[in-house]
């Protein structure tokens, strides 16, 4: 006969232990199936650990704790026959859900032939022979059946610090008051995700690289100063530029691309000048910025500034020319989505950025903890940005997984996916260079090794790194790297204007001229830090550093917003984003 919630609860009952919830019974039951214990069994265990601690709470926490101090030290210390003829279905995910499966198909024929529960069994929803209880409503109600840590971990220990964490749910920076504001969505039901550009300009699949030559990365680079140039040239009716390199006693304009003259961090002292290959053959000068009142500079900006150069040899410069911003969005014709959603309801956006597990365990809890917050809330639209398998993880980088790195990243995608397929939340998944399983380049293609099930595809939206997205009228501009640009008016027409980039980043240039460029200014932008958490309007732009979701070994934040899209046809501008949030995990 199989065991039960029912006779579980009757066994607590003898020993006057009570239960926190319904799903700490549910892991009791898990615990059961899984180490082949019976009712009295497990609840006699319960005991005798609880009462070795002073009697401590029957909740979740400490049932993670029970399972990896007491049963599995328990079941590996059985004699090989034993293992043998009772082998645990934990290898792998596919083999638990088979059994919670089995066990739903016995539940449901029973409950077809009543209607009425027993006294004192755990409340569920009635069903009838014309009226089944969905499979999915089930697993998609216990998303923590779906992921199993211990298949792929020999110590999958939680964490301590995360779990006794306070502050929960702590909004720790905001932005906007919108009138009578829910953070509730309406789980996706007239939500719209696309690609701002047209599948041929976007990066859809994987590509070749590695193949690149020094001659197209010079061409790039210098094709970026000359469209640039273009711009500023039309926006402050420059006449013309000179060389860098020839003597000018008057003021003149020089064009270029800022570097630094040293491997060390760029300074007043240390900056360079290096002109294009029109104008300056791709020479460079040290300049003087003394005589600026202000300024802010960062490697690879490209720069329009007027001053002297007397000798040839140093740029003296008297003004810096600020950047042009882009244009926002203006559709050509609206979309049904964009028109229906323009004035009515608001949308509620979920923004999280990985690891989603901390330093020191490999358990995922505050990937379970996000998956219970997007069904709470329901948003329209969840943002997940890698890393989902980290490289920077310690049982990672040394190696101590049983299984490989996409088969992780598999039971992550798989635990989100259809842990939340009751909220009908939209997801989009943007990859990230610290994904170990994933191709290391950047731009980097969306992932690759997992395909959703046909029931899902319509919400589940695999995109690059960077991205831009057209969320029903509203232009998202995404990034996981953790590059904070500089966000005052100097031109930012790319997702990685730096030059050279970090040591940790690849970049293929052919594609980054294609594809990493910014078409537009969005209306919000995403720029996932190790910083401290923000939210700013820069020039109508609102940027979001939502922060990561863990912190080392203890909890991060993530962020949320709300949007309306106003009428296209107003005079002034108005910002989608009503109220913006950064909320403790």
């Amino acid at each position: 006969m199989r065991v039960n919630v029912e006779n579980i609860v009757s066994e607590m009952e003898t020993f006057d232990l009570v239960a926190e919830d319904d799903s700490v019974l549910e892991k009791l039951l898990e615990h059961c199936i899984t180490y082949r214990l019976k009712e009295e069994g497990i609840v006699h265990e319960w005991f005798a650990f609880s009462a070795t601690r002073g009697g401590i709470a029957l909740n979740a926490d400490n049932v993670e704790i029970f399972e990896h101090e007491i049963l599995s030290k328990k079941a590996k210390s059985r004699p090989a026959t034993v293992r043998q003829n009772n082998r645990t279905p934990m290898q792998d995910l596919n083999t638990l859900e088979q059994l919670v499966r089995a066990e739903t198909e016995e539940e449901n024929l029973l409950d077809s032939y009543t209607t009425v529960p027993k006294a004192g069994s755990q409340k569920r929803v009635l069903t009838t022979p014309e009226q089944p209880q969905s499979k999915k409503v089930l697993i998609a109600r216990s998303p923590r059946l779906l992921f199993s840590p211990a298949s792929f971990s020999p110590s999958a220990n939680p964490s301590q610090k995360y779990s006794s964490r306070a502050n929960r749910g702590e909004v720790v920076a905001s932005f906007g008051t919108a009138q009578g504001a829910t953070w509730h969505g309406m789980g996706g039901r007239s939500a719209s995700v696309q690609l701002l550009a047209v599948p041929e300009d976007s990066i859809t699949k994987r590509f070749k690289y590695m193949f690149q030559k020094l001659r197209d990365v010079r061409d790039v680079l210098n094709d970026r100063i000359e469209e640039l140039s273009q711009v500023l040239t039309d926006h402050y009716d420059i006449e013309d530029f000179r060389s860098v390199a020839m003597p000018a006693q008057e003021p003149v304009t020089f064009l270029g691309q800022i570097a630094c003259d040293s491997n060390g961090k760029l300074n007043a002292k240390s900056v360079i000048l290096q002109g294009d290959l029109k104008h300056s053959a791709g020479m460079q000068v040290p300049v003087d910025l003394s005589d600026l009142k202000d300024y802010s500079l960062f490697p690879g900006q490209v720069v329009a500034l007027d001053g002297t150069n007397s000798t040839g040899r140093r740029v003296v410069a008297s003004r810096l020319y600020e950047g042009v911003p882009l244009p926002f969005y203006q559709p050509e014709k609206q979309s049904e989505q964009e028109e229906a959603f323009e004035g009515l309801e608001q949308q509620m956006v979920l923004v999280a950025c990985g690891p989603y597990t901390t330093s020191d365990s490999i358990t995922y809890d505050p990937m379970m903890d996000l998956i219970d917050v997007i069904n709470r809330d329901q948003p329209d639209i969840c943002i997940l940005l890698g890393p989902f398998v980290d490289s920077k993880h310690e049982q990672i980088e040394n190696c101590q997984l049983t299984v490989t790195f996409q088969e992780v990243f598999k039971q992550c995608m798989k635990g989100i996916i259809e842990g939340t397929r009751g909220s009908g939340s939209h997801l989009v998944f943007v990859p990230s260079l610290r994904d170990v399983h994933h191709d290391f380049v950047y731009p980097q293609p969306p992932f690759h090794c997992f395909e959703p099930l046909k029931e899902d595809k319509e919400r589940v939206h695999f995109v690059s790194d960077p991205c831009t997205l057209n969320i029903n009228g509203v232009v998202f501009g995404v990034t996981s790297t953790d590059v904070l640009f500089h966000m005052g008016t100097e031109e930012i027409n790319s997702y990685y204007p730096l030059y050279p980039p970090a040591e940790e980043m690849n970049i293929d240039y052919e594609c980054f001229q294609l594809y990493a460029q910014i078409p537009v200014t969005p209306d919000v932008l995403i720029v996932p830090s190790e910083l401290r958490y923000f939210i700013k309007d820069v020039l109508g732009c609102i940027c979001i550093n939502p922060g990561r979701l863990t912190k080392g070994q203890v909890g991060g934040t993530y962020g949320r917003l709300l949007l309306q899209k106003w009428n296209s046809k107003e005079a002034h501008r108005q910002t989608p984003c009503m109220a913006t949030q950064v909320v403790k995990i």
